[in-house]
């Protein structure tokens, strides 16, 4: 957790900011003063320890690292369903990282992809799918084993909770999605968690975006919640390949980055209520020291 003596080296380093940039000693100090009172009064207190400590450090055999299976264990199962929590279960993981999205018709289901072209028989969006046609596709069609995982289904948002719960797992759920879409995944969970009060203790609701998280913190300020982060996300994609070819946009937008991971790492988590500072999502990490499989 961030101390004091952090949280002054951050409005410090602020204050020597606003001096370079407007050569002006006044100036920097309304800045840093503005930005103080403006965390003061929008920050949200983070979640008591012991119930974070419960959701960071789950069972796990005296010594070992928490293992967080990605997108329920898709390397053994198709991903983000119900065989793939069963399997990382069986192979000792002690939490399963799931991702969250809608069907046309507004139920909550596991998907990683805003299509349903690269896991199931089916193509196109998930939200202009109606439930009752998703529950007829393959999910298991286009996994390494496939034939061992004919006829999976995508799992709704209950049927999923109620598997990580049968079997002790963590659960972090993973919203994505633009901060104005986010109504629907808050809205799904804050019931999701009043009709299973356990997940207070064991899961916790992750996202890339500050806003997503403020809003969760927002809808339910009783979850755990955690702020993601990948470097150089503005200027690179995920295979690490510049998003532009302009010699001044890569420049401007690495820029951004290092201000983005600088405010990541000492002022959003804060403002968020998240359990601490993030961990590079390159490195497979989710804070805490999670480690995902």
């Amino acid at each position: 957790m961030l101390q004091v003596g952090d949280e002054a080296v951050c409005f410090w380093a602020v204050f020597l900011l606003g001096v370079l940039v407007t050569r002006s000693a006044s100036a920097a100090s309304l800045l840093a003063a503005f930005l103080y009172v403006f965390v003061a009064m929008f920050r949200f207190p983070p979640v008591p320890p012991d119930q974070a400590a419960r959701v960071l450090r789950p069972r796990a055999a005296a010594g070992r690292v928490p293992v967080l299976a990605n997108r329920g264990g898709s390397h053994d199962a198709p991903e983000n369903t119900l065989a793939a929590i069963r399997e990382a279960s069986r192979n000792g993981a002690t939490g399963v990282e799931l991702d969250l999205s809608f069907t046309a018709d507004g139920v909550p289901v596991l998907m990683h992809d805003e299509t349903l072209d690269r896991t199931t028989n089916g193509s196109g969006p998930v939200n202009k799918i109606a439930f009752v046609q998703l529950r007829r596709l393959d999910a298991g069609l286009r996994h390494r084993l496939r034939d061992k995982y004919v006829g999976e289904r995508v799992p709704t948002l209950q049927e999923a909770v109620e598997e990580c719960l049968r079997h002790q797992l963590t659960i972090v759920f993973d919203v994505k999605g633009q901060p104005d879409e986010v109504a629907p995944p808050a809205a799904a969970l804050r019931q999701t968690y009043r009709k299973f009060p356990a997940l207070y203790n064991c899961s916790m609701v992750a996202s890339f975006e500050p806003k997503v998280v403020y809003k969760m913190r927002q809808t339910d300020p009783g979850m755990v919640t955690a702020l993601k982060h990948r470097p150089w996300r503005l200027s690179r994609l995920s295979d690490g390949a510049p998003r532009t070819l302009s010699a001044w946009a890569r420049m401007w937008t690495a820029v951004l980055d290092v201000l983005l991971d600088w405010a990541h790492h000492h002022l959003l988590w804060r403002l968020c209520g998240s359990v601490g500072p993030v961990c590079p999502e390159g490195l497979r990490l989710t804070v805490g020291g999670l480690t995902s499989v």
